[in-house]
């Protein structure tokens, strides 16, 4: 077994210092994220409000039409005392939908596109990041990135969407991590914190989407096993077949073979 030691005290403090040269660095002095309600946003928040102050954290909740624990989103607002707005998607995702059906005028040739509830359960998340830059531009903002690094391990990241953002405090972090600094800072209203991880679309809790514990991908990335070797090629089956979500596109050369 790998030696594994993490101090979230002390990997709080760093991220605090990091957010604030970063964005500062940049010359901005606010940001907006989207707030679920779920631990990753929460901690985030948390994280921004400490390094920039309440009055330059803006939260966003965007629900797709009625969104049954947004009353979690907005107790954390409350909590950290930072600025909140709800925008909800789901004018913009019917659109969308219907301006696809629509196809062709006629005036060019037409092809096939046969709806995909894969593909519609990864229309929110990019509807919710044009959200964000919306916000954030007219701000003068930068996105703050929720992802964690258990999720982008195994593609739980949609592209364009949540992968999208201007830094991300989180990305270092695995799901095991983000709640055990989580818990503290007392700011944050610890149910949030431990609340059960899920997308907030399909109503499936993570672990049961993908197959895996956030604690065997905690193991698998820390340990260098879970325990299991059946689930440690799960886990690497996933980890290679995603990577291009944690890439930036490729640039082809047109001068050099």
């Amino acid at each position: 077994m790998a030696e594994y030691s993490f101090d979230p005290e002390q990997a709080r403090e760093r991220l605090v210092a990091k957010i604030r040269d970063s964005v500062r660095g940049a010359g901005v002095s606010r940001v907006v994220l989207g707030i679920s309600g779920g631990k990753d946003s929460t901690v985030a928040a948390a994280l921004c409000a400490r390094a920039l102050g309440t009055a330059n954290v803006f939260g966003v909740m965007m629900p797709d039409g009625v969104q049954k624990d947004i009353s979690d989103s907005m107790k954390l607002c409350r909590s950290l005392g930072i600025n909140h707005r709800i925008v909800n998607i789901s004018e913009m995702h019917n659109a969308l939908l219907k301006a696809v059906e629509a196809g062709s005028n006629g005036e060019i040739a037409d092809f096939p596109v046969a709806f995909s509830e894969e593909s519609n359960v990864n229309v929110p998340p990019r509807l919710r990041m044009t959200s964000l830059r919306y916000v954030a531009q007219a701000l003068g903002a930068f996105v703050c990135g929720t992802g964690n690094l258990s999720e982008a391990t195994v593609g739980y990241c949609t592209k364009d969407g949540d992968t999208s953002c201007d830094f991300n405090p989180l990305g270092t972090l695995t799901s095991v991590e983000v709640v055990q600094m989580g818990l503290t800072m007392p700011e944050l209203p610890r149910e949030l914190v431990q609340k059960t991880p899920d997308d907030g679309l399909s109503g499936v809790p993570d672990e049961v989407k993908l197959g895996l514990t956030y604690r065997q991908i905690h193991d698998y990335l820390r340990l260098g096993t879970c325990g299991d070797p059946d689930t440690d090629q799960k886990i690497a089956a996933r980890e290679k077949g995603n990577m291009h979500k944690r890439r930036m596109p490729a640039i082809l050369d047109a001068w050099n073979d």
